[in-house]
Order: C-alpha cells, then structure tokens, then sequence
C-alpha cells in the first residue's frame, strides 16, 4: 500500500518533468499519435466544473446554464462518479473554519471526548464522536486509522463539546452544505429528463432525526508505520451509502477505483468540493450514475503529516422509498433509512 501512495506521487512528478521537458523542446518533435497518448495520459481523471452558474450567491439559474451544467454533471456521473465543482459559494475560509474548530476537539485526551460517542444520544445513534479504530468501512480490513466527529442531529437537546464556537461552526458548514446539496440534486434530475421533484422530495426532512444525512468532520493522525497492522489504512475501501457526498479535504491521500479495478489518486483541489454519487442514487438511477469505492491510503514511512477531511454525506428521508426511476425493477425497492442502517452494521460490527 506504501509502494502504491508513492507510485502515484512518483506518476505525478513525471508527468510534471515530462510537461516541462515537451515545453521547452516544442511538443511538435513528436510525433502526431504520441503526442495523443501524452495528452490522454496528463488529462486528470477527475473532471472539474464551474459550478459558479448556481453558487450559493446566485437565487437561480437561467435554462441555457442549467443546460450546461446538467450535461456536464452528466457525463462525469455517468463515466467516473465523482466530479469536483468549483465556485459553488462554499468558500475556502468556511473549510478551514470548521477543520480548525473540529482539530482543536480532536487534540483532547480520549476521555474528553468520551462523553460525546457515537451511540450516546438517545435520538440519534449515529451522532458524535468515533475513536480511532472503531470503524472499518472495508469489513475485511483491520479498524480505520482515523477518528471522525458526526453531526447527524439538529435536535436542541443535544449535548455539544465545549469547545468555543464547535456548535455554531458546524451547524452553520450543515446548513451551507444542504443548501448546496440540494442545487446539485436539482440538476442531477434535470440531467435525466426528471421532475426535481422525485429527489428533492426525498430529502425534505435533513437536519432532523428522520433523516441520516451527516456532516463528518475527519482526523487522520500521524502513522507510526511500525504499529501499523497488515492490510490496515487511513479509510478502508468502500462506496458511500446515500444519495450524492460533498468532500472537502485538506491534502491528498483519497484514491477513487476506475471501472477497470485500478485505484487513482484524486488531487486536492484548494476551494472545490468533490461530489460523488452513491449507493442509493445509483439504485435510483438505474446504474447510470455510478457509486465508486474510494479509499484513503497510508502516508508513505517517514511522513507524519495528519490528514483532515470534512464529509457531507447526504441520505434520502428514512422513509423516502427508493425505487428505480425509469420504472425498471432492477434493484428492491428500499427504504433510505433501512438501507443505512444495513451499512452502519457491517461498518461498526454490529
């Protein structure tokens, strides 16, 4: 798993000097088929769009802009599954907000942070805080070396850290990223031919307790590469489970799987979000969005950077039923909350 973070590292560093190299010689001494395989080869495998049309800052959007956007989500949907959308409104100043608030709760000693465990809210198992190790989203894998901090609940009652400004950052960064969530369903469904409606019904109840969708603040710790178990990593292989995820990391170290089976290194992309469709919106589409696994590799022996992510992963109302949309009956018929529950008990063992 090493030697595979540093091929990648090692890929991109050639392909840099290979740049600079065909720049200053003139890419012409190639030749014609040559320099094709070239420009295949350096194009990024993750498309990028501006998703600045429909920013957060814009009430709406015109038809030819929904036109375009619609066709460009499209096809990255449909041949990779993950797409990263620029100028969407969410600025890089909010990010680093709420990485730096959530970093400060991550630093206590385990017992501060005990109180506030996943399964210690009566309303809503799936909030709080997720200890080092406790889950493997590869079941076949050793315990992920991460810890993650869920904001699943809304509800008032709540018990919140007491880290100045945590409750307030985050439920902020929530609402942001629901609001841009559902744009991008929006045009999901206009890229289909279908009425809004069929997704955007599904998740009018997100931020209470009859809807799973969650904001994941995520802390990868320094990697004592002598302690490390065989087959463990960062984040285990897997596929989300919902409808679409928004992903905002820190640096690098997230591969996505092509359709072939070879894992690609995704870059970090300073003030983009990363969109990628998951299990259920592929259900729902009938495969023709894709839910890819991904992974978050180990750092190679001697890096001792941490790694922060924030993960908004969005689930259809836990009594939306979700069905194939062209009328097909290709997968069950399946609840959004019966669905998430099966996945949260082969994630946590339980």
């Amino acid at each position: 798993m090493i030697a595979e973070r540093v091929r990648c590292h090692c890929w991109q560093l050639v392909c840099l000097l290979f740049v600079v190299i065909i720049t200053s010689c003139g890419l012409d001494i190639l030749c014609i088929p040559v320099q094709k395989h070239i420009l295949v080869l350096l194009k990024m495998s993750i498309p990028v769009v501006d998703f600045g049309a429909y920013s957060l800052s814009k009430e709406d959007v015109t038809d030819d802009q929904m036109r375009n956007l619609s066709k460009e989500l499209k096809t990255a949907f449909i041949e990779v599954g993950f797409v990263f959308l620029k100028n969407t409104g969410i600025t890089q100043e909010e990010v680093d907000g709420v990485m730096a608030i959530s970093k400060t709760f991550f630093l206590q000693p385990d017992e501060v942070k005990q109180p506030f465990s996943r399964k210690s809210f009566a309303n809503n198992p799936n909030h709080g805080w997720v200890s080092l190790e406790t889950e493997k989203l590869n079941p076949r894998r050793p315990g992920d070396l991460k810890e993650a901090f869920n904001y699943a609940s809304l509800h008032p009652d709540i018990k919140w850290p007491s880290v100045k400004g945590f409750q307030e950052i985050q439920t902020s960064f929530f609402q942001r990223c629901t609001e841009l969530s559902l744009r991008v369903l929006r045009v999901m469904a206009h890229s289909l031919g279908l009425n809004p409606e069929v997704f955007l019904s599904a998740h009018r109840l997100i931020g209470t307790d009859e809807n799973g969708t969650t904001l994941r603040s995520l802390y990868y710790p320094p990697v004592n590469h002598e302690k490390v178990k065989e087959g463990q990593l960062r984040c285990g292989e897997h596929s989300d489970y919902g409808s679409i995820t928004l992903l905002f990391s820190s640096s690098e170290g997230l591969q996505v799987r092509k359709r072939s089976g070879e894992f690609i290194c995704a870059p970090s992309v300073p003030g983009a979000a990363l969109i990628n469709v998951a299990d259920l919106m592929q259900r729902w589409t009938n495969d023709q969005f894709v839910s890819v696994r991904h992974r978050v590799v180990l750092p190679p022996a001697g890096d001792s950077r941490t790694r922060q992510s924030l993960a908004f992963f969005v689930q259809p109302d836990d009594e939306a039923l979700i069905t194939c949309c062209d009328g097909s009956n290709k997968y069950p018929p399946v609840t959004g909350g019966d669905y998430l529950m099966e996945r949260f008990n082969a994630s946590y063992g339980n």
